[in-house]
């Protein structure tokens, strides 16, 4: 919108060329970031008008103005028995404002003031006028249940908040809105646009005045303690709403067992009873207290020096008692933002957050809460690694080696351990914990409890992906080290590693972790609530404890796939790697660890399927499993799950992905593409095209033209920037590659180029084509899951036929199709049986884009909106008033 403003007025350069002289009244936060964004603009503010300081410290505008060199005014007052003072007057009217800006002002202003620029004033409201004018407009948005919210910047005039409006903004409310977070995500930061956009409107002469409509006004009192009782007696909806809206001021309140209990935030995640103490509510039928701390010298002067903190901000309190409560001696929001900003400045070093004074709301727990920060007794273990260390790839590599469980990188109770093998060379490249059954279960465990008991279950969604956006970070910082790890464990080219295996790792992440806060979203609603017939509604949940079992193509982008999804979802995980590469794993925990995610919330097991895999599939406190692998695998997990508790279910399996080259396509981009469709990776590509269609009047070019290319490509070392084929993942898979070569020549196919491992240290295969490959072949049955091309020629124009044959197969995971012709290419993908389709392209995933498979190739999805539903529970609830 603020856009359209500008483009509406003409060139930037001239929109902005009309500045005025502004009189700034009013206070806070918000106050000090309007003044400061109108000087950005070039407008002079000619005077700050304010509150007085308050025990000795000036409001934050106070304080911009007076760094600045901006004349500040602090009255207590502008009238006295409701007539202006004329010292105040005067003063003000010296400055000579052509428009008086009010952001947040909580004094009375007179209207000789108020009408005495050239421009009158504008004040900002935190409502979508002429609704909820008054005190207390964004606590009764949530209050009334409205399903926008908003603010108006609007003309002053003689009434109360009635003058015509200038500019409106307005953004959905969220089921999960409080007080805070609307005011934080929206009311905060778009007013501050907005009012600077007001300013240089009415700079420009283009400033509307809209009347205000007295249809639909409403006006409500400011919401106290005595009347934010919860009425338990409404529907559900009624009580959340009345909930949330007194978050945290003055805080919504009810009896329990006789005792007087504030209920705070959407899910009423703390309880607050009568003498002032705080405690989360999953801890309200939990007995016993933290035994107090005995303070030392030091910390006692430390806390009297608290103590005065305490007695400024609450100045109507005769004494400071070790009983006083903070709340019930009078402070605010604002006031609490004051003590951890006083204590902290104090006390430079000390992590003290605005949740901590609700928590300890006493001055005697406030101290106790304090003092366990200052000694660093709140703080978690320091995590302890057992690094393999390598100098590889100009630096320095850190591979955790042991299993990661409950926040702690430990070895496997039986105190096994086994190799992991770098492909290039066939080299040992560590030992790594091999993980037992007993591991298996105290990972499990350690899940349940850390969503049962721990942060991350309470935590408030923004939070939650606020923590994947830090991971997702901190995996970006090592993003070259994360890389060396996958080529060195995995044989994946560095390059490939670091753009696909890495990059796309790091997208998956952000883009799970912009999803958190609007899961939401998903919900849905009957049309509405009526009085006397039945109501539905049906949401999602979190399933709590999942499961994971990754393959070894794609180590740490098929742990973001499906883990990302997972967490956003709200769930804990055990994840378990492949035995082949479980290293860029590993380090991930590391990485997740220094994050800040809760301990418990990730476990990593290296181990073996049958074991680690197993258990999994069998454990009851596990209700939903995540598995990409072979199909033969897929089934047994399937049927274990089934057998066990009847765990959900995802599975991305096999494939045999048929790509259908037409005599009417790019014939250039056909062969680049067709050939990454089957080389990409090496080969180890679940989507990888295992069978190719070429019509037969290109065929032979076709083929002439891929291995003319195939002799230019260097096979070697994955860590060398010029290399594009490396090893194959392990030998027991390059062994069956070279099983599956010698089969296809027993059955008559031709072999054009490639077969036979490389003559070199490692597991390097050639890349391989294979022409005149009929249907009933076991190489154009089966999948290779290695560099090898299977072709087959279909008759000029016969579309029907080269389809019936494509979908001649167990498997639908992908699909592709080259051509010019878009109707072609639109008939073949409708009929194309597979879970994506490639038309002139092959590979291109993205993160935002649902990715899973057909028939024997598994159900379920990864990536996009529908991997969370994969993750989350649907619950319906019906009602009837």
């Amino acid at each position: 919108v603020l856009w359209a403003s500008v483009a509406s007025c003409g060139p930037l350069s001239n929109y902005y060329q009309n500045k005025l002289k502004l009189a700034i009244i009013g206070q806070s936060v918000f106050g000090q970031e309007v003044y400061s964004n109108l000087r950005k603009q070039g407008h002079k503010v000619v005077g700050v008008f304010t509150v007085p300081d308050k025990d000795g410290k000036a409001d934050p505008l106070a304080m911009a103005a007076e760094k600045d060199g901006t004349p500040v005014f602090k009255f207590p007052r502008w009238r006295v028995k409701g007539k202006p003072i004329p010292e105040v007057v005067d003063a003000y009217k010296a400055v000579g404002a052509e428009l008086n800006v009010l952001p947040f002002c909580s004094q009375f202003i007179p209207m000789n003031i108020i009408d005495n620029p050239r421009h009158g004033s504008i004040i900002y409201h935190p409502s979508l006028l002429p609704l909820h004018r008054g005190a207390s407009a964004i606590n009764w948005t949530l209050i009334h249940g409205d399903k926008k919210a908003g603010f108006t910047v609007f003309w002053a005039d003689d009434g109360l908040d009635t003058g015509p409006i200038l500019l409106q903004r307005e953004c959905a409310v969220e089921p999960t809105d409080t007080v805070d977070t609307l005011y934080n995500r929206f009311l905060f930061p778009e007013g501050i646009k907005a009012m600077v956009e007001s300013v240089q409107l009415i700079a420009d002469g283009k400033a509307p005045r809209v009347p205000q409509t007295e249809e639909g006004a409403s006006y409500e009192g400011i919401q106290k303690k005595s009347n934010a009782k919860v009425n338990l007696a409404q529907p559900a909806e009624a009580v959340h709403n009345w909930i949330r809206g007194h978050d945290k001021v003055p805080g919504a309140w009810t009896v329990i067992d006789g005792q007087a209990v504030t209920l705070y935030a959407v899910s009423v995640c703390n309880l607050q009873f009568d003498d002032g103490k705080m405690i989360p509510a999953s801890k309200y039928f939990s007995s016993g207290e933290s035994s107090s701390l005995e303070l030392t010298a030091d910390e006692e002067k430390m806390a009297e020096e608290i103590r005065d903190i305490w007695k400024g901000i609450l100045s109507n309190v005769p004494a400071v008692e070790d009983t006083t409560d903070f709340f019930k001696s009078g402070a605010a929001s604002m006031d609490v933002v004051r003590l951890v900003e006083e204590v902290k400045q104090k006390c430079a070093g000390v992590q003290l957050q605005n949740e901590d004074v609700y928590m300890a709301t006493t001055f005697q727990d406030f101290i106790q809460m304090f003092v366990r920060k200052l000694r660093g007794e709140d703080q978690e273990e320091e995590l302890v690694i057992d690094y393999a260390t390598k100098e590889v790839n100009n630096m320095t590599v850190k591979m955790p080696t042991q299993c990661f469980i409950n926040g702690k990188f430990e070895d496997a109770e039986n105190g096994k351990s086994y190799e992991t093998i770098n492909p290039t060379d066939g080299s040992v490249i560590c030992k790594v914990s091999y993980a037992s059954v007993g591991d298996v279960d105290r990972a499990v465990a350690a899940a349940k409890e850390a969503y049962d008991n721990g942060p991350w279950g309470k935590m408030n969604p923004r939070d939650r992906g606020s923590l994947l956006y830090k991971l997702a970070d901190l995996m970006e910082e090592h993003q070259e080290e994360l890389a060396t790890i996958e080529s060195m464990d995995s044989g994946a080219v560095y390059t490939l590693a670091l753009k696909t295996h890495v990059g796309m790792s790091i997208q998956t992440f952000r883009y799970f972790a912009g999803w958190c806060d609007k899961i939401h979203n998903l919900w849905g609603k009957s049309s509405g609530f009526t009085k006397c017939c039945p109501i539905f509604e049906y949401c999602h949940w979190t399933i709590f404890v999942c499961a994971i079992i990754i393959p070894w193509n794609y180590p740490l982008m098929m742990l973001a796939w499906k883990s990302a999804a997972c967490l956003a979802a709200g769930n804990t995980l055990v994840l378990k790697p492949a035995q082949v590469t479980p290293l860029t794993a590993l380090k991930f925990a590391e990485l997740s660890a220094k994050a800040g995610i809760p301990k418990g919330v990730i476990n990593i097991l290296p181990g073996s399927g049958g074991m680690v895999g197993q258990r999994l599939c069998d454990h009851p406190d596990i209700r939903k499993l995540g598995f990409t692998g072979s199909t033969p695998i897929g089934k047994q997990i399937m049927k274990s799950c089934a057998l066990s508790n009847l765990k959900k279910v995802s599975l991305e399996l096999g494939g045999k992905s048929p790509l259908i080259i037409f005599s009417d396509c790019d014939m250039d981009k056909a062969v680049r593409m067709g050939m990454s469709s089957v080389y990409f990776n090496k080969g180890e590509n679940c989507i990888a095209a295992g069978r190719l269609f070429v019509e037969e009047s290109i065929h032979d070019e076709f083929i002439s033209r891929v291995v003319e290319e195939l002799k230019k490509m260097k096979i070697g070392d994955p860590l060398d920037r010029s290399t594009d084929h490396g090893p194959q993942n392990h030998k027991a898979h390059m062994d069956k590659l070279l099983e599956y070569c010698e089969v296809g020549l027993k059955e008559g196919a031709t072999l054009v180029y490639g077969g036979k491992q490389v003559d070199m240290p490692g597991f390097f295969m050639e890349p391989t084509v294979f022409t005149d490959v009929e249907d009933h072949m076991f190489i154009a049955k089966e999948e290779s899951f290695g560099p090898v091309m299977v072709v087959s020629k279909f008759k000029d124009g016969d579309v029907d036929g080269v389809l019936q044959r494509a979908n001649a197969t167990e498997y639908g995971l992908a699909s592709g199709v080259f051509t010019r012709d878009i109707n072609k290419a639109m008939y073949v993908s409708e009929r194309l049986e597979a879970g994506t389709v490639f038309i002139n392209t092959y590979n291109k995933t993205d993160v935002a884009s649902p990715f899973g498979g057909f028939k024997q190739s598994g159900f379920g999805k990864d990536l996009g909106e529908d991997a969370l539903l994969e993750y989350l529970k649907t619950k319906a609830v019906t009602v009837e008033y």
